[in-house]
């Protein structure tokens, strides 16, 4: 239960909805309540596709690319890392978006699931942790728990964008760079963690 509670925090972290809603607030200023509504459900069930697709597919795509479990985690942990600092500078990071993604956002040819779902939310940090928790257990009841927790954290992630209007209004600018700063600091430690893990597989000497 501890690894999966692990996973949890760690995808909650990563996908931090906090940091969509500036952009989702952006994105619909135009929107109606009905369209703001329809787009949150699409945000979040796309977020869930592709994150259970990632853990039911996980077991192929690792001997596909010839990269064990070790070395994938030490690269996803350094992934994570990456996003980790950018947080903590409450800012996306160019894991999280490029410049040119950033620029097309801001000129408003993008809507919609692109870029919130993909790659904001649902994109390397995600898809890499959730592979990583996948492929530490074996069965049905394994990947059950995982595509549960997947659940959830995409639930978390609808709550919160439906109520970004409020959470925009009484957190700010600034409390909501606060809350990307936390969970920044709490997404570093976990991702040096799982770069530890992957060193001493790769390199048992280490232990």
């Amino acid at each position: 239960m501890t690894e999966y509670l692990r996973f949890a925090v760690t995808l909650t972290a990563v996908l931090d909805p906090f940091l969509a809603v500036p952009i989702f607030l952006t994105l619909t200023a135009s929107h109606s309540p009905r369209a703001r509504v329809v787009l949150v459900r699409v945000v979040a069930v796309t977020v869930f596709i592709v994150l259970a697709v990632s853990a039911l597919l996980g077991d192929t795509i690792l001997p596909l690319v010839g990269a064990s479990l070790a070395a994938f985690r030490v690269g996803g942990g350094l992934v994570l890392l990456l996003m980790a600092l950018a947080m903590l500078n409450a800012q996306a990071g160019g894991v999280r978006q490029s410049e040119a993604e950033a620029a097309e956002l801001e000129s408003g040819e993008l809507r919609g699931v692109v870029p919130l779902a993909i790659p904001l939310l649902a994109g390397p940090g995600a898809i890499s942790t959730t592979i990583i928790a996948a492929e530490k257990g074996v069965g049905i009841v394994h990947l059950s728990v995982i595509l549960g927790c997947i659940a959830a954290v995409s639930l978390l992630t609808w709550v919160v964008l439906r109520a970004a209007n409020a959470i925009g209004s009484r957190l700010g600018t600034t409390g909501l760079n606060i809350a990307t700063r936390l969970l920044g600091l709490l997404l570093a430690a976990l991702a040096i963690q799982t770069m530890a893990e992957g060193l001493r597989e790769l390199f048992p000497g280490l232990s």
